[in-house]
């Protein structure tokens, strides 16, 4: 298998839809002009919760791999999301993510079960290896979600030679401190990617080896620029970024959580980047968001975006 190091700046797109429900194709293509084609952008991930994978059907999500494969730039990486209940289903699902054209799986947790062994976990994410033949990614939940991995488990998955990345999002820092340090214990070529779109700074500040968000979908620049002065271990620039960033992660991120991709999708189409804000998991936001949203653009300083096409 070819080694592959996902770092820099990975978005995790949201997936617009039309009002009958269909896929909006040209509002897909107008984002990823947007927030996948700059050159800070080295990976898009797809068909992870950012893209709805769960209300997808199978074929709609080998087309996103499809159509986001023909529009990303010579050497971008294309991560498609792999959430699965059984073995059979991650199967099938890889093997389908590799033919569409995949270059890297991102393993979701299989759902939370109090039995499951750690042996059962290996033998799961070894069986998705094998069916797909591609690099994978492994998803660190949320330790109140009940299907993360412990620190020990994590170190035995990062340490399998099918595994070039962790999408860490614990969601405290001091577990992510000690997956940071286990996961670069058990192997150098495994990329710790922070994803808690909370903890960015601190994640940032302890250590990482890029950014994996859906949020970069809405600020793929300022994310870009957070992650470069962590590169240059700028704190000063960093806390600036953040600062800046700040009232419109919280309001994005506000509760309830499960409606935080509904937010950026209505945000991107304030700006006009998509058509419509619609979801198909999350039927009808507040009305109050939609003020909140828009305040905490203009507080973030960004009252347009450009609208372009990807290249091809």
């Amino acid at each position: 298998m070819t080694s592959l190091f996902l770092g820099g700046v990975t978005v995790a797109t949201v997936l617009p839809f039309l009002p009958d429900g269909r896929i909006d194709w040209p509002s897909y293509d107008n984002l990823l002009g947007y927030c996948a084609t700059p050159a800070s952008t080295t990976a898009v991930f797809v068909n992870g919760h950012a893209g709805e994978s769960s209300a997808l059907s199978a074929d709609e999500r080998s087309d996103v791999i499809r159509f986001t494969r023909s529009r990303l730039r010579p050497g971008q990486k294309l991560v498609a999301g792999l959430v699965a209940d059984h073995t059979a289903d991650a199967e099938q699902q890889a093997r389908e993510a590799r033919d569409a054209g995949a270059d890297v799986l991102t393993v979701f947790p299989l759902p939370a079960s109090p039995t499951r062994t750690d042996d059962e976990v290996l033998a799961y994410v070894n069986a998705i290896a094998a069916a797909g033949n591609l690099p994978l990614a492994l998803f660190q939940y949320p330790v109140g979600s009940g299907a993360s991995y412990s620190t020990p488990l994590l170190a035995q998955l990062a340490a399998l030679p099918t595994v070039v990345a962790v999408k860490e999002g614990s969601d405290t820092m001091s577990l992510y401190e000690d997956n940071w340090h286990a996961i670069r214990g058990a192997s150098a070529a495994v990329a710790v990617l922070p994803s808690n779109f909370d903890w960015f700074l601190a994640q940032l500040a302890v250590g990482g080896h890029g950014l994996l968000s859906g949020l970069a979908s809405l600020v793929p620049q300022q994310l870009h620029e957070l992650w470069t002065a962590s590169e240059r271990n700028d704190l000063v620039a960093m806390r600036a970024v953040s600062d800046r960033l700040y009232p419109l992660v919280r309001a994005v991120y506000a509760l309830p959580r499960p409606h935080m991709y509904a937010r950026i999708k209505l945000a991107l189409w304030q700006l006009g980047v998509i058509a419509s804000p619609l979801s198909r998991t999350v039927r009808e936001l507040p009305a109050d968001d939609a003020i909140r949203i828009a305040a905490a653009l203009t507080r973030a300083g960004i009252s347009s975006l450009p609208s372009t096409k990807a290249a091809s």
